[in-house]
């Protein structure tokens, strides 16, 4: 026998109100399976279940005719939670702009005209924030004289934003948006750009022989980085190997650069050894506010991208490993 419950009874086992399961009812979502002598609402087992059904899709944003369709077997479960699962991530991606949107405001001192710019850059498109990029390098490298494959590369280092970014991703854009929108900005790149490649050894080290050297080097340094990390000792053999050949490698690319033969392998070494990360390469550093925009740039991309950003302490750490390793004597490699 097909037990019957009373409207009571259904609310305390699916948790609705009485009304909402009447409003249901007069709707045509989940009518009663039957009536008492009184005119009072009974509901069976199969009732029950489809009135808990209703309140699970109805608190996870589904409607009404949704609902219907699904009870009425006109569209399955499993399309309808696909459908939902857009609109939860839509959003959610939404939460996250908007997230980012008033972190940036509560740090700084942000005007009426800022905030509607923010939000229109995390609402731009992936076509909108890739023209905004190429038109950013198209200023700073215009009029740049030097191989165009430098040009295409530096038109490369763009910022790819998931389609899940997370806060932090949202307010890096957020900043990088701004910057490459900076007239000043733009034009102290450029200018950088044009001085370091605007002489004839300017345009050497952007020519591609040069540029597969430079490459070559980054990949000495990574290994010397990753052996570092990995705590390889450096007084073992392994980090005086790895020291030698950077030290030699620099060497062969400092006399590339500028033609000066007298850069031997054991200035190249010397450099290494007297590296204090709290002296000449810092002062260096600051020097140049082109590299730092640069650097600037870079680190901004990296965290969008969500790739490894420029760490010059991690640098200045396998800096110093080096010239430890160095100290020890010659390689035994």
């Amino acid at each position: 026998m097909n037990e019957l419950y009373s409207i009571g009874d259904v609310a305390r086992r699916t948790g609705l109100s009485v009304s909402a399961i009447r409003f249901y009812a007069d709707e045509g979502v989940v009518t009663p399976t039957g009536l008492t002598g009184g005119g009072f609402r009974q509901y069976d087992v199969h009732a029950i279940a489809r009135l808990e059904l209703v309140r699970t899709l109805r608190d996870l944003g589904a409607g009404l005719d949704d609902i219907r369709r699904v009870l009425g077997a006109e569209t399955t479960l499993h399309d309808l939670a696909v459908t939902h699962l857009r609109l939860v991530e839509d959003q959610l991606r939404q939460f996250r702009a908007r997230s980012a949107v008033l972190r940036t405001i509560v740090r700084q001192h942000t005007t009426t005209e800022q905030v509607s710019l923010m939000h229109k850059l995390v609402s731009m498109s992936d076509d909108d924030r890739d023209r905004l990029i190429g038109e950013f390098w198209d200023f700073v490298t215009d009029g740049l004289d030097v191989h165009p494959g430098y040009v295409e590369q530096l038109h490369s280092k763009r910022p790819h934003l998931p389609e899940e970014p997370s806060t932090e991703q949202l307010e890096a854009w957020i900043e990088l948006a701004e910057i490459v929108r900076d007239l000043e900005f733009r034009t102290a790149l450029r200018d950088f750009l044009h001085r370091t490649f605007g002489t004839e050894q300017g345009r050497l080290m952007a020519s591609p022989e040069m540029m597969a050297r430079v490459e070559r080097h980054r990949k000495l340094l990574l290994e010397a980085q990753a052996s570092q990390q990995a705590g390889v000792p450096a007084d073992s053999p392994q980090a005086r190997d790895i020291a030698e050949r950077v030290a030699a490698d620099s060497a062969r690319l400092v006399t590339a650069m500028t033609g000066d033969h007298g850069h031997d392998v054991e200035k190249a070494r010397r450099g290494i050894i007297d590296f204090d990360r709290n002296g000449r390469s810092a002062q260096t550093l600051a020097k140049s506010t082109g590299l730092r925009l640069l650097t600037k740039y870079h680190s901004l991309v990296a965290t969008i991208n969500g790739t490894p950003k420029p760490d010059p302490e991690r640098a200045a750490a396998v800096r110093e490993w080096m010239a430890a390793a160095l100290r020890q004597g010659p390689s035994v490699g």
